[in-house]
């Protein structure tokens, strides 16, 4: 009988630092990626990886946030913490492939935008809510796959799509735990109590209708394991991508809207 994992034990295992992280995806996934970098605006940010690539031939771009697997790493990144020359980067590829005719599938791993004073200063909200409001209107078809920690309008700013799927143990939440019992108790340890109450497991998220499927992850932390899920995660996104192009693009974006009317009604 499988054991019962608890919500807060799916949050420790979605900020395991050895987890697998966007770009070991990217390359188990995808043929000949190219980053792209900058948002022709401020700089780049190493916490996104944005670019184009092959999937066993179709041209698509990819959108992710990354942490680190070591401390230096995770610095270098930003700990996967967006500032907004980021989303401004996402939305600049994301234009692109619109233009180009690529569908986008964005992957999703953070603890939330950046809250410091000079992402604050170069427009963060404005960005995040921009971000939203491209994706809402974004004439390709937008995958979106929760890989570890979703956390706040730093992981939804990328996660307006037509489709997302969320791995077993990752999480998806308005903002962490520890936040969330900080505002209701004025307490953050009562962090694991109340991630129950916060359903942010890809269970609970799946039985609200939030995403659209979750994807078993098979011991992924060993290398067998991790090959065993990409396989899967690749297979589902290459079943999702025929049939979303199957449908015009009209449609797409009513269904893509009213996906999101529906969340919480």
């Amino acid at each position: 009988m499988k054991k019962q994992v608890t919500a807060w034990e799916k949050v420790v295992a979605a900020r395991q630092m050895q987890r697998p992280k966007a770009t070991d995806y990217i390359q188990s996934i995808f043929d000949d990626f190219i980053e792209l970098h900058g948002d022709r605006c401020f700089g780049d940010d190493s916490s996104f990886i944005c670019g184009i690539a092959y999937l066993d031939g179709k041209s698509v771009t990819i959108i992710a946030q990354q942490k680190g697997k070591t401390t230096k790493e995770n610095m270098e990144r930003n700990f996967g913490m967006p500032n907004p020359e980021g989303y401004r980067k996402a939305i600049r590829l994301m234009k692109q492939a619109e233009k180009f005719k690529r569908p986008v599938i964005t992957f999703i791993d953070t603890p939330g935008a950046y809250p410091g004073m000079g992402a604050e200063q170069r427009g963060q909200g404005e960005a995040i809510a921009r971000s939203m409001f491209e994706m809402a209107n974004l004439k390709v078809p937008i995958l979106s796959i929760v890989i570890g920690e979703g956390s706040s309008g730093g992981a939804l700013a990328i996660c307006i799509a037509d489709k997302i799927f969320m791995l077993e143990n990752a999480v998806y939440s308005i903002l962490s735990p520890e936040g969330f019992a900080s505002i209701l108790y004025k307490d953050a340890s009562k962090c694991q109590e109340v991630a129950e109450k916060m359903k942010i497991t890809a269970s609970d998220l799946q039985e609200l209708k939030i995403i659209d499927e979750l994807i078993e992850e098979h011991k992924i932390e060993t290398e067998k394991g991790f090959e065993k899920v990409s396989l899967l995660l690749k297979r589902k996104i290459k079943e999702q991508l025929e049939d979303l192009e199957k449908i015009s693009m009209q449609e797409l974006l009513e269904s893509r809207y009213e996906k999101y009317r529906k969340i919480g009604g």
